[in-house]
């Protein structure tokens, strides 16, 4: 299976909005500078974020985005259901049933068994996504980081958080 790049940007995005102080936000732009990426498809993303409740944005010249859930509320499933859709990786269109000299339909009666493992497949995936946070993968940073990895967006969050009223 292979997600879209925006799956990355989205969680990394979540990840680093965990890190502002209360009622601060950042910038599409910033966000899209600290990791390399075209703003303009960062902000479909963020978007997508926003409508599932994951950011919420803050309009205005100071403006930007913040999670709108906790961090420990916010699931690696969550993001990429956002960014992806709910829809299944594998979509069975039943090809078993094309071709020549198909077969009548009695033939066909139970699910296909390729679709079946696929769906289980997913199921076990999504579960798995489900119980991770974004708090449990920046627990995880913190112990394997030695202080570089927290340094640098200390460094570019001092120069990047806009503090809000709202």
């Amino acid at each position: 299976m292979k997600l879209s790049d925006g799956v990355e940007q989205a969680i990394h995005s979540v990840a680093m909005l965990a890190a502002l102080t209360d009622k601060s936000v950042l910038s599409a732009a910033a966000l899209a500078e600290f990791h390399g990426v075209s703003t303009s498809y960062l902000l479909k993303h963020l978007q997508a974020l926003s409508g599932a409740g994951i950011v919420a944005t803050v309009s205005g010249p100071k403006g930007g985005y913040r999670l709108a859930r906790t961090a420990e509320e916010i699931s690696l499933l969550a993001i990429v259901l956002a960014v992806e859709g709910a829809a299944p990786a594998f979509r069975c269109a039943e090809i078993r049933q094309r071709g020549p000299n198909p077969l009548p339909g009695r033939y066909f009666t139970r699910p296909c068994g390729i679709n079946a493992a696929m769906l289980r497949a997913e199921k076990a995936y999504r579960a798995e996504l489900g119980k991770v946070s974004i708090a449990d993968v920046l627990a995880d940073l913190a112990q394997s980081d030695d202080g570089g990895i927290a340094a640098r967006g200390c460094a570019f969050l001092e120069i990047n958080e806009r503090k809000t009223v709202r």
